[in-house]
């Protein structure tokens, strides 16, 4: 077991020196998340520093997939993996980008179902040009996989942002201020009748006012947004998706979000194991 684990941390190393512009990336962005936590250990902010030990991984795992799983990914595709990590974890949580930039949280969302469902798309293209398997797929029933792929990330996502927040407290479906509310618990009569109550400048709860203009709302309205714009970025790809398996995969776009299987020669792990074969 230990051995194997020296094999992967090997390979992996060599996996990440493999592309120079996402290397000089994953460095990149390696330091600043080690400066981060080192300020937030000064600050005994120690939530914040297992966000950074925890982005720390994270940032390791596109290497660990490629070595692991046989997969090559697209230099793209990888740099943009690790700046969604920094922006989602760093960005976005320590520094309050969330809050700061009401749209930061839309644009990781939409990128997120782009991304997702380039991932879903490529699962299967690797699958349809696998000459083991005996059916091909279509471009339409491609596109509707990495477009269900995508729609699937994005709601188990919700799931976890719902579970965190009433199992532990956190606040990651994020509340929005609205002014006006609809619903049948306003009816006196009790006949499911939908009823407004408009022009809500403020709520006051256990006699104290909230000050926030209007009434809030918890999290609904955010987790709808998530979704939605996931569900743009999911059908954006597929479309794409779907006109590179139109034209025999002739879409330079579309080639930089999808991973391949690994040729022999970059496949570290093994070059790893035999390389420690032949000096023993």
């Amino acid at each position: 077991m230990l051995k194997r684990l020296h094999h992967s941390k090997e390979a992996i190393k060599m996996e990440i020196r493999e592309h120079k512009s996402s290397s000089i990336v994953y460095f990149t962005l390696r330091a600043l998340v080690i400066l981060t936590m080192i300020l937030q250990i000064f600050n005994r902010n120690y939530e914040n520093v297992f966000l950074c030990i925890l982005t720390l991984a994270l940032l390791i795992v596109p290497s660990f997939i490629q070595v692991e799983f046989k997969i090559e990914l697209p230099t793209t595709l990888e740099i943009i993996i690790l700046v969604f990590i920094f922006s989602a974890e760093i960005l976005g949580e320590i520094k309050s980008f969330y809050i700061v930039f009401p749209m930061w949280d839309t644009i990781l969302h939409t990128l997120n179902g782009f991304l997702a469902a380039a991932i879903g798309f490529s699962l299967v293209d690797i699958l349809n040009n696998n000459d083991r398997l005996q059916f091909k797929m279509s471009p339409v029933f491609m596109a509707l996989v990495a477009f269900c792929f995508s729609m699937t990330i994005g709601v188990l996502w919700e799931f976890f942002e719902f579970g965190m927040d009433h199992l532990i407290g956190t606040d990651m479906q994020k509340d929005t201020v609205i002014n006006y509310i609809t619903s049948v618990a306003l009816d006196p009569t009790n006949s499911n009748r939908p009823v407004t109550m408009s022009g809500i400048n403020d709520v006051i709860v256990n006699g104290q006012a909230l000050g926030l203009g209007g009434y809030l709302d918890i999290g609904l309205i955010d987790t709808m947004e998530d979704l939605f714009v996931n569900f743009i970025g999911a059908v954006v790809f597929s479309i794409f998706g779907y006109f590179y398996v139109k034209k025999r995969g002739k879409g330079r776009f579309v080639k930089r979000f999808i991973p391949k299987p690994k040729d022999k020669k970059r496949d570290y792990l093994e070059i790893v194991k035999n390389n420690k074969q032949s000096t023993e």
